[in-house]
């Protein structure tokens, strides 16, 4: 592709395989969310059209992964497998010490389980809402420094996943002692898929040497974050995707990855590091509760898929058609009405419903009545990313189109724009809703919810 130069993008591949979707009646949508609980993680994926849950674990796989799976090496320690994704790996980040585990919560679970405890603090540009639970589980405090501009979310501001760096200067001049490590998460999902910058990286770095703490990289998105700094930060336009990403990488002491993200895997993720102070009890609890050292939970051919997946996501053809399809799909969603994060990030578009729902108040949860909405009015799955999700910590009231990976066309993404200008239109009817039952942690995976409305039309 290169520099494409035409209007119209197209996808880097062709269809070799297809599925059917599902197609119901708005009386059955009504049906369904009411047994779901009015939460749209309850319905069955039968019974959603198009599905905008979550871009993890739900990307296509190539014909290379698939192929790639056949050779997946199922030994118990030592599979060939397990090697040929440390390769990988390692080529991508240049750490030595390479652990797999079934998914990236898994890595957080373990990580913070090792440096954590009570009393620990662990700062973030904005811990998404399985890193901050998996912080507090093990009794530690999680911090969020967001930079100032990522408060004004019309702005054009090209890298608001960016730290503040002041805010978290004065953290560390009281706490530094009670800081394990630093996890800087690219790009930064909380926030509106908004990637950081080399520069603030770099500075990053320097701020924690002078403090003797290690920075660590939440990479789910390293790929995407890499072409927004090419596109977007000066001096990188001409450098490789894969020059960016090992940059990007010698900066940080260690990483977690969920690889069903940008590896493009249904399953699977990895922690890195360099220095080996944590590497053997890390080591020691992935075996107590993943699997041995060489699979960490996953079967060879995950291994083998994973590996192949790293290979592919760092194709600028792909990158290209990726966030220039994001973008034309927070585009469509502006032209009818619809405010959304700017500038368009990467792997999502994210609905600003504190704005397009007004009358709802945020403990209402104005977010989650958008997304139930959009299930209503044609079977399209979203999630909320507010009041729901973050509870205290909510800074805005986001819902989130999550893109699954080589899966959609742009019919899909015009039909969706289309039924969002319908849903602009009658957004005054639109109700607030209120939690019925809820767990005490990650509520919004399984709360049971209803609407302050009950009539629906």
């Amino acid at each position: 592709m290169g520099n494409w130069p035409y209007k119209t993008i197209i996808e880097p591949f062709k269809a070799k395989m297809v599925e059917p979707i599902v197609f119901t009646t708005r009386t059955q949508r009504l049906q369904i969310l009411d047994d779901a609980g009015y939460n749209l993680f309850n319905i069955p994926a039968d019974k959603v059209t198009i599905d905008f849950l979550t871009d993890s674990g739900t990307s296509a796989m190539s014909a290379l992964q698939w192929s790639a799976m056949m050779r997946g090496d199922e030994s118990y320690a030592g599979a060939k497998s397990f090697f040929v994704f440390k390769d990988v790996v390692g080529r991508l980040t240049g750490m030595e010490h390479v652990i797999p585990v079934h998914q990236g919560r898994a890595a957080e679970r373990i990580l913070f389980g090792v440096v954590g405890g009570k009393g620990k603090k662990i700062p973030g540009n904005t811990h998404f809402d399985t890193t901050r639970a998996n912080i507090e589980a093990s009794g530690a405090e999680a911090h969020d420094f967001p930079c100032s501009e990522a408060d004004d979310l019309l702005s054009e501001y090209p890298f608001k996943g960016n730290f503040d760096l002041n805010k978290l200067e004065k953290f560390l001049n009281r706490y530094a002692a009670d800081v394990p490590l630093c996890l800087a998460t690219m790009t930064n999902n909380a926030l509106g898929g908004q990637p950081i910058s080399m520069a603030n990286l770099r500075a990053l770095r320097a701020l924690l040497q002078r403090f003797e703490i290690p920075l660590f990289i939440d990479a789910a998105r390293f790929a995407e974050n890499a072409y927004f700094i090419k596109l977007r930060e000066p001096g990188y336009q001409d450098k490789k995707i894969i020059d960016i990403v090992r940059e990007m990488f010698t900066l940080a002491e260690g990483c977690l990855f969920s690889a069903k993200k940008d590896a493009f895997a249904n399953i699977g993720g990895f922690l890195a590091l360099n220095d080996s102070k944590w590497v053997e009890s890390v080591r020691n609890e992935l075996i107590l509760t993943e699997g041995f050292i060489t699979y960490g939970g996953l079967a060879g051919r995950d291994l083998e898929a994973i590996a192949q997946g790293l290979l592919e996501v760092i194709d600028e053809d792909y990158l290209i058609y990726r966030i220039r399809s994001t973008q034309y799909f927070g585009q469509g969603l502006l032209n009818a009405g619809v405010p959304v994060v700017q500038p368009i990030g990467g792997h999502a578009i994210y609905i600003d419903a504190g704005v397009f729902l007004p009358h709802i108040k945020p403990e209402q949860f104005p977010a989650h009545s958008l997304a139930c909405e959009f299930y209503l009015e044609g079977g399209i799955r979203s999630c909320e990313m507010g009041s729901l999700t973050f509870g205290e910590h909510a800074r805005r009231q986001l819902l989130r189109m999550a893109i699954p990976r080589r899966v959609y066309t742009q019919s899909h993404i015009d039909w969706v724009i289309e039924l969002a200008g319908i849903i602009a239109e009658k957004k005054e009817s639109l109700a607030g809703y209120r939690i019925v039952k809820a767990p005490k942690e990650l509520r919004h995976f399984t709360a049971r919810l209803e609407p302050l409305a009950l009539t629906r039309v």
